[in-house]
């Protein structure tokens, strides 16, 4: 026959790793369906990002962009006595 002592490790090991599976089982579980709503906000086509952009480029201004030769032909001209370093 077995000890009561050997028999109490051996319980207390198994609920041990059934309380280890379950909390793995509860996390995965959550875990997925986090991950799920993730990805349906994600490519969900409900969501529409043009109101929220309009907010933000309402003051947006766009200037043109000046090439090398252009930028030292306008800073020679217009600074002919500043010393550039």
């Amino acid at each position: 026959m077995m000890k009561k002592s050997t028999f109490g490790a051996i319980l207390a090991f198994l609920f041990a790793a059934a309380g280890a599976l379950t909390a793995a089982a509860i996390y995965l579980y959550r875990r997925e369906k986090e991950l799920d709503e993730y990805e349906r906000l994600l490519f969900s086509d409900d969501y529409d990002d043009d109101e929220d952009m309009d907010e933000y480029d309402a003051d947006t201004v766009y200037e043109p962009i000046h090439d090398e030769s252009q930028m030292d032909d306008d800073d020679s001209a217009d600074d002919k006595d500043e010393i550039k370093f």
